[in-house]
């Protein structure tokens, strides 16, 4: 059993460090200087993709304006406010425990 496992990590150990064949990777200097012409297929991504930013862009504005809306509403000019605040001391800390 010792013997058998010795040849099996051995044949492993082997297999894995053997050098195969040695595959040379050729530059082809004319593939890299051909320029990129996206098809009609990209530029309708590209388009669809585009709206889908424009949309979300929109859609962020929307809601900051819709923030500062309602910040506007919770205070008034002459102090008051509709919010309820926190005041340490104050009635609603008393009311706590």
């Amino acid at each position: 059993m010792l013997v058998i496992t010795g040849v099996f990590f051995t044949t492993i150990v082997l297999a894995a460090t053997w050098p195969g064949e040695v595959e040379e990777f050729v530059k082809d200097t004319e593939v890299e200087n051909e320029m990129w012409i996206p098809t009609e297929e990209d530029i309708l991504y590209q388009d669809s993709m585009y709206s889908i930013i424009e949309s979300t862009q929109n859609d962020i504005t929307e809601i900051k304006e819709d923030i500062i809306h309602i910040l506007e509403r919770l205070d008034y000019e002459d102090g008051t406010y509709d919010s309820i605040r926190y005041v340490k001391g104050g009635k609603i800390d008393r009311k706590r425990n």
